[in-house]
């Protein structure tokens, strides 16, 4: 066994071609550590390392800090979204990759939950910086906080785009409206929306917004539960322009069908 493992560790210090390529699947640590002294390694070897799910943190510490290696960006990616690679390597690399790969990081299940938060914060913070085109394709298919971040915007070419991002969710759409600085369009644009319209607890969101339409307004109303009503009127419940609206709207219904609530 001891004479088949030195055969190994010479191997992958002085082979190349095809053998070498065998031997970036051994399981032994040292044999992949001589690998990477072996003066025919090249960046197309070390994608494949880095892609082995079980590649130990020590190899993956050597490559993260060997400077041709980490000149590749496809090398620094597979770094980052290794679930083994140390953290401190991991975050350093992050900020060394492109936009677009910080949305391949966060949507990575297996990449560590510090690194695709971290991921996220890059992609919102240099969201509102890039260009329409850009932003577009951020808004087809960046994660959840990225998507709010673009939906606050208010771009007009982005708007309907993300308004459809499969991975924009209810909480998202809540803190946006929730902001005294979002823009009237994106109240009005999520008021008329199919999809968050329709929603109950983004209706009583919109109803506190002073940018809600009353003609909206007035059709989510009826449909709010008698508690909810009076919540709004509340200091401070309902956006000032419709608060004569909601009390119309409690009074009609103390008048005749105060006992039935309806969703």
């Amino acid at each position: 066994m001891t004479d088949k493992l030195e055969t190994r560790l010479e191997q992958a210090r002085t082979q190349g071609g095809d053998r070498l390529a065998a031997l970036l699947h051994d399981p032994n640590s040292e044999v992949l550590a001589s690998l990477l002294a072996n003066p025919h390694l090249q960046e197309a070897h070390v994608r494949v390392l880095v892609h082995r799910a079980d590649l130990p943190a020590i190899i993956l510490e050597s490559i993260a800090r060997e400077p041709r290696w980490i000149r590749s960006e496809p090398v620094r990616l597979g770094l980052v979204q290794h679930p083994h690679t140390p953290r401190l390597d991991a975050l350093t690399l992050l900020h060394q990759l492109f936009v677009f790969d910080f949305v391949r990081v966060c949507m990575r299940p297996a990449a560590p939950p510090e690194v695709r938060l971290v991921a996220e914060e890059l992609l919102v913070k240099r969201a509102s910086q890039l260009p329409t085109s850009d932003k577009l394709k951020l808004a087809r298919r960046g994660p959840a906080r990225v998507a709010g971040a673009l939906l606050a915007e208010g771009h007009g070419d982005v708007l309907p785009v993300v308004l459809v991002n499969p991975f924009l969710n209810e909480a998202q759409v809540l803190r946006v409206l929730a902001r005294t600085s979002t823009p009237k369009q994106v109240v009005v644009a999520v008021a008329e929306h199919s999809k968050w319209g329709i929603r109950y607890n983004v209706r009583l969101a919109l109803l506190r917004s002073v940018h809600t339409p009353i003609s909206v307004a007035l059709q989510f109303l009826p449909k709010l539960l008698l508690h909810d009503l009076r919540e709004l009127l509340r200091a401070g419940g309902v956006a000032t322009h419709l608060r004569e609206h909601v009390k119309r709207e409690l009074a009609r219904r103390s008048g005749g069908s105060s006992h039935r609530q309806t969703h």
